[in-house]
């Protein structure tokens, strides 16, 4: 193998690990803290988010991560039809951000 070539595999090697660090599960605790602080919306406000947009659904399950400097609530919905969404909301504005269905 040439130069070139391990100097793109060391570097995409390092885009990779670089990539996994700018994603991060918030753990439970700290997100109670950054409510408290004000920092992040109540987990009440942003699952209304959630159902205001599918008033029908309930939510199956919820996930705080810091992505790229910012705070992303993501909430897995199922709708009364049994499809399953995924909605990405802005932690500290409540924007919604994005959805998917499953």
């Amino acid at each position: 193998m040439n130069t070139a070539a391990k100097l793109m595999i060391a570097t995409l090697m390092g885009l990779t690990a670089s990539t996994a660090v700018l994603a991060d599960d918030v753990p439970h605790n700290q997100v109670q803290s950054l409510v408290k602080e004000g920092t992040i919306l109540s987990l009440d406000k942003l699952d209304k988010v959630a159902t205001d947009k599918h008033p029908q659904a309930k939510i199956t399950d919820t996930d705080l991560e810091h992505e790229y400097g910012r705070y992303i609530y993501q909430v897995e919905l199922r709708d009364a039809q049994g499809q399953e969404w995924d909605l990405d909301i802005d932690a500290i504005s409540g924007e919604l951000l994005g959805e998917e269905r499953d």
